[in-house]
């Protein structure tokens, strides 16, 4: 059988109650709530924190509205004590005292239950373990049952795993009980009586108007039903299966109820904190004029009467979206007072600026560094545009001063880049001639030539000046390409003709052996080369490798080495073969 207990320690739910108007009608009912405390809903004593705090906030926010609205800087607003907090504050303090007592006698009552009903359970086990003792311990097992009842709360912790251990030993003592049929039968039928009648007040309360009274019924109704005992085994599935099924249309209805409340709350959430964007996103900033600020003003008014009207936001996000609207209308009025105020040293200010920009302006304008006087140029224009308005009899003026300065700078650099970027396109034409060159060399006719050619046409091309600046990497990596791609063809096509040579001049009548031998020396003597400069190499690092030449020309002498290399030691081969070693 299911587990009954599923019901049984849910998740406190959010409820909403309906707001007090005073600060007053709050007490009055917190006083109320102290004479039973035992009964009190921790939710409503939440809301009606949240509702008290709420109206002081709110009598606060209208006190500040009238006294900006009749000429006062908010700054300067102070806002009344709230005299009713104390009363408040005294009224809470009971109930939780209170509450914190019956909670401390229902937790020790608990513990207490919890031994009992352990002490139930062991003697079940212990009655279960002589199962050919079982007819004369019937009248026992039903005074345990009964005790089981009488026994209330247990911690939650315990409760479904306790319900399981007992609800486990009472149907395993009667699938062994050996009572006549008549009395086992009656009993089965006397709960299988107690439990249809248990389903049918679950089913009602699937009409039942208050879902929220309709659940906490059902509570009540899984405890009976759990205290009632067995049905005949082949009912025990249908009669729980019937109980559940009416349980669980109660369940989603009073799910449904929350997740309807969460959700016009959520989207109250929604449209309060689009109002604070709306106002958090008004750029103050481009408001220079007594109208263009009344608008605005009459915007956020709207948007204030416009929150009024919005409902409760979910509990834990009311307060902090409160706050943040409030802080947004703040600072609104706080900077309209700031301009009505400042908006004529503003342009004092703005005016002293932007003849500090023209000064610079001309003092750059004879500069002939392009490069880094032009950023400057950007750098002010960019700062002129975030400078504010000036006094109208200035600001044509002004404005002039400046961009015949910038104007002049410009017209200046245009004429003297135009001759440096027709310099840049004509050494790229060279560059790409040498390219050309280098593209038609024939390393098979005669490498030692060719070699001369490659080189020749290196120092022609480290001789020409700079390119546009866009056709720089272009043109480097096709070079270079190149130049590698010609360099390993040299080293082949010479190593293959100096040992053809060296093949075509051996004789077995000459001194092999000495040759040999004056090659193996000329072999270890390569190899602690390319060792030298592998070190050497290996103390750079990668940013100091990075566009270095002269790590470039070391790694070109290390391949070098090593095809000289792999020449001699075919040298000593074929030394070998011609000797017969």
């Amino acid at each position: 059988m299911d587990s009954l207990e599923t019901n049984q320690n849910l998740e406190p739910v959010e409820v909403s109650f309906q707001p007090k108007a005073t600060k007053e009608e709050v007490i009055e009912r917190l006083k109320e709530i102290a004479q039973d405390a035992e009964d009190a809903d921790k939710q409503e004593l939440d809301s009606l924190k949240q509702n008290f705090y709420k109206i002081y906030k709110s009598e606060q926010e209208t006190a500040r509205k009238d006294f900006v609205e009749k000429g006062g800087d908010v700054a300067n607003f102070v806002p009344e004590a709230n005299t009713a907090e104390a009363d408040y504050k005294a009224v809470m303090n009971v109930i939780k005292e209170k509450r914190n007592e019956i909670l401390q006698e229902q937790e020790r009552q608990k513990e207490q239950n919890l031994i009992l009903k352990q002490h139930i359970i062991d003697r079940m086990k212990a009655l279960v373990a002589n199962p050919e003792e079982a007819n004369k311990s019937y009248n026992e097992v039903k005074q345990l049952q009964q005790q089981w009842k009488d026994i209330k709360l247990v911690p939650a912790t315990m409760v479904n795993e306790l319900w399981k251990t007992y609800q486990h030993y009472i149907e395993q003592y009667y699938d062994i009980l050996k009572l006549n049929n008549e009395f086992r039968e009656y009993d089965f039928k006397k709960n299988l009586e107690i439990k249809t009648k248990l389903c049918e007040a679950a089913e009602k309360l699937a009409d039942e108007p208050d879902v929220v009274s309709a659940f906490h019924q059902l509570q009540k109704l899984h405890q009976e039903f759990r205290e009632a005992g067995p049905v005949s085994k082949d009912l025990r599935d249908e009669i729980w299966n019937r109980f559940k099924a009416a349980s669980t249309i109660v369940n989603r209805r009073h799910q449904q109820h929350f997740e309807d409340i969460k959700q016009s709350e959520q989207k109250n959430l929604d449209e309060k904190t689009v109002i604070c964007e709306i106002v958090e996103s008004m750029n103050l900033e481009d408001l220079k004029k007594f109208a263009e600020w009344d608008a605005k003003t009459k915007e956020v008014l709207a948007l204030q009467a416009k929150w009024k009207t919005i409902g409760f936001a979910p509990q834990k996000m009311n307060v902090k979206i409160f706050e943040r609207f409030r802080q947004a209308c703040d600072n609104f009025f706080s900077q309209k007072a700031g301009f009505y105020k400042s908006v004529k040293e503003e342009f004092t200010n703005n005016l002293e600026k932007k003849k500090d920009l023209c000064e610079k302006a001309e003092a750059l304008k004879e500069n002939t560094d392009w490069k880094e006087t032009s950023k400057q140029f950007v750098k002010i224009q960019q700062e002129w545009k975030t400078i504010g308005p000036v006094p109208q009899k200035y600001s044509e003026s002004l404005w002039k001063r400046f961009i015949e300065a910038c104007d002049y700078f410009f017209e200046q650099k245009g004429k003297a880049t135009s001759s440096q970027h027709n310099e840049e396109s004509a050494n790229l034409g060279k560059k790409l001639d040498i390219i050309t060159r280098l593209t038609v060399i024939d390393v098979e006719t005669n490498s030692e030539e060719a070699i001369k050619t490659v080189r020749a046409l290196m120092n022609e091309w480290n001789a020409v000046g700079h390119v546009p600046f866009k056709e720089k990497d272009k043109i480097f990596k096709q070079y270079h390409t190149l130049i590698d791609n010609l360099f390993d063809s040299l080293n082949m096509s010479a190593s293959k003709q100096k040992l053809n040579n060296f093949k075509s001049g051996l004789s077995k009548d000459g001194n092999l052996n000495r040759e040999r031998d004056k090659l193996v020396r000329q072999y270890e003597m390569m190899k602690n080369d390319i060792k030298t400069y592998e070190n050497n190499l290996g103390f750079l690092s990668a940013s100091s490798k990075k566009g270095n030449s002269l790590v470039t020309e070391m790694q070109r002498k290390v391949e070098k080495l090593k095809s000289e290399l792999e020449l001699v030691s075919k040298k000593i081969e074929m030394i070998d073969d011609t000797s017969g070693k």
